[in-house]
């Protein structure tokens, strides 16, 4: 690893502190572990877990002249399989995290690794790349079904679990509507569907005229293809291996939120049974 500049005292502290907050940080006995793990001596310090961290990174990092030790410090205690029973706790504790970090110039990502990224100077800047995809999508006024099922992930910029999330709740709301399982296209087909009698569990109008049909169908579609886009290969496949943009990310929530309003106003025919 190449070496890695000081933090200052400030910074560092901005750090412990979110790592060893009093409600949501690690406790005394899990930093004991970390320490331990990066060969890192306790301070000894024991005013408070935030200050015995301080300190303890600072005589590291005054030892090796570097800040290499402490960052490795920070991947660790970030690792996101020791969190794996508080996810919302752990990208909570990331999101803050990237907020101090943002100053440094580097930036912790989902996986629990650090990647380097511009430096920033003034609080809204850290708090908008914090939580830049939340705030644009609030801009444009998305369905509350797709903020709500996905609150972590777009808070924390994921863009790819944020789609994952977004499209799972389509699923949500078509069973809730209708009172059937499944999921995907064929949960689609069985609330949606015309079949022979032309009638679905589910309509999004009276159905009354060809346009009408023609509409509902076309809808009906468009979930099926998210579905079959988003919903299945970001469930099936690893992160690394479907990237997921910025733009993109924008777009495929814009649309989910579009299905959801229509949803929205969508009607039970009274076929088939709702429980």
């Amino acid at each position: 690893m190449a070496s890695i500049p000081t933090f200052t005292d400030s910074q560092l502290q901005a750090i412990c502190d979110v790592i060893a907050a009093t409600k949501d940080g690690l406790s005394n006995s899990e930093i004991d572990q970390v320490l331990d793990r990066c060969n890192i001596e306790d301070s000894g310090v024991t005013a408070n877990k935030r200050t015995r961290l301080f300190e303890s990174l600072r005589q590291r990092q005054q030892l090796d002249r570097c800040g290499n030790t402490v960052m490795a410090f920070v991947q660790t205690a970030m690792e996101p399989v020791l969190w794996i029973d508080w996810e919302v706790r752990y990208e909570q504790t990331r999101i803050e995290l990237n907020k101090r970090l943002a100053f440094c110039g580097y930036d912790l990502g989902q996986d629990g690794k650090i990647r380097q990224s511009k430096p920033v100077s003034t609080i809204p800047e850290a708090e908008r790349r914090a939580s830049r995809l939340h705030a644009t999508l609030r801009d444009r006024s998305v369905h509350p079904e797709v903020l709500k099922f996905c609150r972590a992930e777009l808070l924390a910029d994921n863009y790819f679990h944020a789609v994952l999330e977004a499209t799972k709740s389509l699923a949500g709301r078509l069973r809730g509507l209708s009172g059937c399982e499944g999921d995907g296209a064929k949960l689609v087909d069985a609330v949606l569907g015309l079949g022979q009698d032309g009638i679905p569990i589910v309509a999004f109008n009276t159905l009354t005229s060809d346009t009408d049909r023609s509409e509902h169908t076309g809808v009906m579609n468009l979930l099926k293809g998210i579905f079959g886009a988003f919903r299945n290969p970001t469930a099936h496949e690893p992160k690394i291996s479907w990237p997921m943009s910025e733009q993109d990310a924008l777009d495929i929530l814009t649309l989910v939120s579009l299905l959801h309003r229509r949803l929205d106003g969508a009607m039970a025919t009274g076929k088939g049974t709702k429980f």
